[in-house]
């Protein structure tokens, strides 16, 4: 396969022949010295490529002499679903053309670049984007004409994702919710906003967004319409200039975690509670009237019944409080289990290396799985494998990989190595350096598509252009130095699913978001109980007098039995809270938390 990343040769082109040429001739040579500097583009036009990523240290060359922009034949690929374009200190614009020629993007990163001050012309409309990274580049502002796209229309309608921090933003563009009405997740870290847009928080304007962060701006107030975002569960205003919190957060029905430290505020009982980070006490505190102003309990009981009235009321708007009506017998349980409860809790170490190859991951065990009778093993790997194909967006935005409990041996190392510095037994194959691995499935791409005759390519062949240009390979290690896990691409034979295999360990990876991380492992788990509880019905119909099946099939290994659940015919699974700390021991992230396996679906029981 021909390589993708840029080559030293680069750097030798004769470059004054590809603006001048004369006649034919000239236009030849112009076209061949292009088709040279970007083998990526023919390489992605000649295997119709859904896929592409352009980094390394040639491309700051090759772009500066496009002008500081993305060369246009870029923009004559309308197959592409994922582009990314990053580290380039030389991209100043993307430059025309990229939303006529690009109508299929479903991810656009174009982070640690030059981008700025504004956006010219403007990126949208883009109908398919789902997922916008322009984090760290030099963006000042987003003005109509030089932003994310048109308000009317809508020019990003299916955007989920934005990823604006690490720029030097003064303010947000006021239609940005009209720009992005089904924004799930906003990062806004680290630019120099003093205010949020007035149109941000109208009623209904972001009725889906549910992360918020935009720590480490001057964010001198918080309006009280905050509490229109009804989805709303994590806020990060941390290290800004407010003096006060609106009691109004409270009546964000979703809302579970919240920080606020490093802000002076003139409550200081307050204060003290937010640099505890104590978010049910700090909401708690806030409902009884105060304000961050030394009011303590001003408001009257009438204020706070009327309150809790109208969160009662946006409960059963979106779909909550209705478990009731539901039949107890149709119900999927899970109950979670807390640190506190698991004296054996399974730990991830990050290490920092992983920051700039895929520095987000969320663990999980859950206990109590049937893949014993039938076709449930094969409907979990299909689960599986619609998931990435869904809401991984073909592992573009994140991947999953599911580990057999019992062969894993912690605590684990979540690192990022040189692809010749590890070895992994990957599934149904012998042990192998990833180097040699990645080099192995691009001649077998190669030779599937001359025996096809097909453009495309299946298997782990169609992910292999997602390391493109990586000096570094994510991967998970055991306790016994073991590599269990080589995102994107494979687990290990060490750690495979099987019939047998009652107790997972799960884990989810992303260069895009922890909170796209968490949401598929939400979507992961829900699916888990969904076949659990189909092998339970259809074992009590047909597979009963299977002794091995009652023995692996998870109701021994339990290891907190349900009250009642026998009388409802539905065994709960038990999902362990998995921490991921950094070398230093400090706590990054811990799955599940309060604001995760939030399910608005009435046949769900979370029991915590």
């Amino acid at each position: 396969m021909a390589p993708s990343g840029p080559d030293r040769k680069f750097h030798r082109l004769p470059r004054k022949r590809t603006g001048r040429g004369c006649g034919s001739g000239g236009t030849m040579a112009a076209a061949a010295a292009v088709s040279e500097a970007w083998p990526e583009l023919d390489l992605a036009e000649r295997e119709r490529r859904r896929e592409l990523l352009l980094t390394g240290p040639g491309l700051e060359e090759r772009v500066r002499a496009a002008g500081g922009r993305l060369p246009p034949r870029l923009f004559t690929l309308p197959l592409l679903h994922y582009l990314e374009v990053s580290g380039c200190g030389s991209l100043r614009e993307p430059g025309p053309g990229l939303a006529q020629g690009l109508p299929q993007l479903h991810s656009l990163v174009l982070r640690r670049n030059a981008l700025g001050p504004g956006l010219s012309p403007e990126l949208g409309p883009l109908p398919a984007l789902r997922v916008l990274d322009l984090s760290g580049n030099a963006l000042e502002a987003l003005p109509p004409g030089q932003g994310l796209g048109p308000a009317e229309p809508p020019g990003l309608p299916q955007l989920q994702s934005l990823n604006l921090s690490g720029n030097r933003l003064r303010e947000l563009p006021a239609d940005l919710a009209r720009c992005a009405p089904r924004l799930q997740t906003l990062n806004l870290t680290g630019n120099r906003l003093d205010a949020f847009p007035a149109a941000l928080f109208l009623p209904g304007a972001l009725p889906l967004l549910s992360e918020l962060a935009a720590a480490d701006n001057c964010l001198r107030e918080l309006s009280p319409d905050i509490a229109h975002l009804a989805s709303l569960k994590t806020l990060d205003l941390s290290n800004n200039q407010l003096s006060e919190i609106p009691a109004e957060l409270a009546d964000c029905p979703k809302l579970k975690d919240i920080n606020f430290r490093g802000n002076r505020l003139r409550d200081k009982r307050l204060e003290k509670m937010v640099s505890g980070c104590q978010t049910r006490s700090i909401l708690e505190y806030l409902r009884a009237g105060g304000r961050g102003r030394g009011r303590g309990k001003a408001e009257g009981p009438d204020k706070e019944e009327g309150r809790r009235k109208r969160r009662e009321r946006k409960k059963r708007e979106s779909g909550e409080g209705t478990d009731a009506v539901v039949d107890e017998a149709s119900r999927l349980l899970l109950r979670v289990l807390h640190v506190s409860e698991n004296p054996t809790l399974l730990t991830v170490r990050a290490s920092p290396e992983v920051r700039d190859v895929r520095p987000f991951f969320v663990g999980a065990v859950v206990r109590g799985m049937n893949l014993q009778p039938g076709n449930a093993l094969k409907r979990f790997l299909s689960c599986q494998t619609k998931l990435h194909e869904d809401l991984c967006e073909k592992r573009t935005v994140a991947t999953i990989a599911t580990h057999d409990l019992g062969a894993v041996r912690g605590p684990l190392l979540y690192a990022a190595r040189p692809p010749q510095d590890f070895k992994i037994i990957p599934l149904g194959r012998r042990e192998v350096k990833a180097k040699d691995l990645v080099r192995q499935l691009q001649l077998e791409a190669e030779e599937h598509r001359k025996q096809k005759k097909r453009q495309n390519v299946s298997g782990l062949h169609r992910y292999l252009h997602l390391l493109d240009g990586k000096e570094h390979y994510p991967c998970l290690v055991d306790a016994d130095g073991d590599v269990i896990s080589f995102p994107p691409i494979t687990n290990s034979e060490k750690t495979k699913i099987k019939k047998t295999t009652s107790d997972l360990f799960l884990e989810v990876t992303s260069a895009a978001s922890l909170q796209i991380c968490k949401d598929i492992m939400d979507a992961l788990i829900l699916k888990m109980a969904e076949i659990n509880k189909y092998t339970l019905e259809n074992r009590e119909e047909g597979s009963l007098s299977d002794p091995e099946s009652d023995a692996v099939c998870g109701h021994g290994s339990d290891p907190k039995a349900t009250p009642g659940a026998e009388a409802t015919g539905s065994t709960p699974l038990v999902v362990e809270q998995v921490r991921v700390v950094d070398e230093e021991g400090h706590l990054k992230v811990v799955y599940p938390s309060k604001t995760d396996l939030d399910f608005a679906a009435a046949h769900v029981t979370v029991l915590r």
